[in-house]
């Protein structure tokens, strides 16, 4: 980890600890988690700015600086300022490298922080013995620049990286604050904290289940989707049971609470994720690479330097502990601490132009290694919405007049696949009549009469309690062993079927194809029932296929994909989608899903183009091309310029001059600079690829 994957890894534990119990208000730890993210970046923000105040004075006092621009700038006790300015600098604005270092030595890695730390702790007592003791060069304006650089791209860096903690804030919210709690006849309205299992509660039509219960009385269908995966509306009469946080339909119905606050079913997502958040390893970032071994030659050369020149050099002390320390800055290039985060910035700012919010960094280093791309099925893979895929005739009506005659009659409800029919009517362009009478059935269908007509439309349930004979007809078989539902239309005698299903984006298709194209795999996990799941699957010519998966399975799926050695992006727009985002190396949400979903993921697709997933990819592919070319640049001058500050080649008449080591490494800040500008005219569309 770097420094600031340090403080955030070190944050998300003490953000769990610090939460005790589900607060469906304030959302506990998850609250504490967003806001200290904000303040990190807001902290080294302010860090910076007041160490490039700082470092304006710290550069025109310091007596080297002077005799290379050759200008004086001195006054009585002159020295004494540059020396408390810069103490000001090494202990204000260090101190989150100091922290990050010892953290990281623990750890047993040498990051950025313990390189930094090491190169200003050793120039800034340098330069104080030059202020107080004997008489050297100063490397006070080396530490102070070096800190003042490595601030700013940390501030960068951490403007692009967000924490997944406010997943679990949003999922608190999904229980409503109050209860409909009956009191023998009366109803009185309670806080859902105070429910307790065996309480009766009012559900009323449209509004959420608060607490996991049992229907005792009354017949609706609820929107199960956000919490299981599964696609259609799920009837419910007396004895079944109810999930807290699912929507009501068109019927009122009386739960009795079975499980409150932790044992619910949402309180075990909630639980779920925070136990994906604290397993999911960090991962082993580039810089952190390059600054380990950095930080190792640094330190051999810096010691080496030394011995070599007071013993067998025979050399006086601060002339050997000059080259040493010179030795040390130098290692620690300017570049370095902006070669990852300016990339980070220009490649994040690239994702947003192109409908891809990057939420957090490390995402996109990762994406370049995904093996295997997993997709939620309900609003992903399809629209999250039903549509009618066929219409079978039975009487003497055509197709269009069977399906404005179901819309009439259904128009007004609010039920899921009511909607679907209203809207392909609507998509067809049809004139509906007029439907007058118009009466629900709860849980079977609906009733109406249309130009004198009594019309009945609904479930096979209807059909029975009506009368009328269904066809044996093997197309109905087909439609139903497909998973599709069937809606029938019926006056004395059937009439005809409607066949829907949560229609396939079109976009989708084409993501698959691309993506195996690549030779990625490509897999779907899905509350739905095992022959909607496997029609999708053929429909798009899925590798995977996992059906019928409860929320708390999801995560648990993904972390066996990652157990056999795959790389797993984790593709969905639900709740029930939450923890396995978060337990995926990289975890994506479509824009148009739930809150819950997108502050799960590390990135999210605004667009809702699951195409954008093959974009990403590339993106990560050209941003880790970019990375790598500035690590090269920021340290390969190390090659020449720490053995030449050493006095390698003292010689053959050569030592390297601060000044030219300076303007060497200034120049190196400036390539990686211009390098990662060209970042932005990468082009990511699926023709550039």
């Amino acid at each position: 980890m770097d420094m600031t994957e340090h403080a955030t890894h070190n944050h998300t534990e003490m953000a769990h600890q610090h939460d005790g119990g589900m607060d469906h208000r304030s959302g506990g730890a998850a609250h504490a988690g967003h806001d200290h993210h904000a303040m990190m970046e807001k902290d080294f923000r302010k860090r910076f700015f007041f160490v490039a105040a700082l470092t304006l004075p710290v550069l025109t006092l310091s007596p080297t600086v002077q005799s290379w621009l050759g200008f004086k700038a001195t006054f009585p006790g002159s020295h004494y300022l540059l020396f408390l300015l810069a103490t000001l600098i090494t202990v204000y604005g260090t101190w989150p490298f100091y922290k990050g270092a010892i953290k990281a030595i623990k750890s047993g890695v040498l990051d950025m922080s313990v390189l930094v730390s090491i190169a200003v702790t050793a120039g800034y007592l340098f330069s104080a013995g030059t202020t107080f003791a004997f008489q050297a060069i100063d490397f006070y304006w080396e530490i102070s620049t070096l800190v003042a650089v490595l601030l700013l791209g940390h501030w960068l860096e951490m403007r692009a990286i967000r924490g997944t903690t406010g997943a679990l804030r949003e999922l608190l919210k999904l229980i409503p604050s109050t209860a409909h709690r009956l009191n023998g006849d009366a109803v009185e309205d309670v806080s859902t904290d105070v429910l307790a299992a065996g309480d009766l509660i009012l559900v009323r039509p449209g509004e959420q289940v608060p607490v996991d219960g049992e229907v005792v009385e009354g017949e609706s269908s609820l929107n199960e989707a956000m919490i299981t995966g599964e696609s259609m509306p799920v009837s419910k009469q007396a004895g079944s049971q109810v999930i807290g946080g699912t929507i009501n339909g068109e019927g009122a119905l009386k739960v009795r609470a079975t499980k409150v606050g932790e044992d619910t079913a949402l309180a075990q997502i909630v639980r779920l994720v925070r136990e994906a958040q604290a397993s999911k390893p960090p991962i082993q970032r580039l810089a952190d690479r390059a600054a380990h071994w950095l930080t190792i030659i640094a330190v051999v050369a810096g010691l080496g330097t030394f011995l070599f020149w007071f013993f067998p050099g025979n050399q006086p002390f601060v002339f050997a502990l000059t080259l040493a320390i010179t030795v040390l800055v130098i290692a620690c290039p300017h570049a370095l601490g902006l070669a990852i985060p300016v990339v980070t910035t220009i490649s994040t700012t690239l994702g947003a132009k192109n409908g891809m919010l990057v939420r957090n960094a490390s995402a996109v280093e990762s994406a370049r290694k995904i093996s295997t791309v997993v997709f939620d099925k309900t609003g992903t893979l399809t629209r999250g919405e039903f549509g009618v895929t066929e219409v079978l005739l039975f009487g003497d009506e055509a197709e269009d007049e069977i399906l404005a005659i179901v819309a009439a009659v259904e128009q007004d409800s609010e039920h899921t696949i009511a909607q679907g029919i209203v809207r392909s009517a609507a998509e067809r362009g049809l004139d509906l009549p007029h439907a007058s009478g118009v009466k629900a059935i709860p849980g079977k269908g609906v009733h109406g009469t249309i130009d004198g007509r009594s019309i009945h439309v609904g479930n096979r349930a209807l059909m029975e309690q009506i009368g009328v004979a269904l066809p044996d007809d093997p197309r109905l078989v087909a439609l139903e062993e497909d998973g599709k539902t069937l809606v029938f239309a019926a006056s004395e005698k059937i009439m005809g079927a409607i066949a829907l299903a949560d229609l396939i984006r079109d976009e989708s298709r084409s993501a698959v194809a691309e993506l195996k194209s690549a030779g990625i795999q490509v897999a779907m996990l899905t509350g739905d029932s095992k022959p909607v799941a496997e029609w999708v699957g053929r429909e798009l010519g899925l590798d995977l296929v996992f059906p019928e998966v409860k929320p708390g399975e999801k995560a648990m799926r993904v972390k066996q994909l990652q157990e056999e050695g795959q790389v797993v992006a984790m593709v969905g727009d639900g709740i029930n989608d939450a923890p396995a985002l978060v337990q995926a190396d990289v975890g994506m949400a479509i824009g148009a899903g739930t809150n819950v979903a997108i502050e799960s993921a590390d990135v999210v697709l605004v667009k809702n183009d699951p195409r954008d997933v093959a974009r990403l990819i590339r993106l990560s592919q050209a941003t880790m091309r970019k990375m790598r070319q500035n690590l090269v640049w920021a340290t390969a001058y190390n090659a020449i310029a720490i053995p030449a500050a050493a006095g390698v080649f003292q010689p053959f008449g050569f030592v390297l001059e601060p000044q030219w080591g300076a303007l060497i490494m200034a120049t190196s800040t400036v390539i990686v600079a211009i390098n990662a500008i060209s970042l932005r005219r990468v082009r990511l569309s699926t023709e550039a690829a």
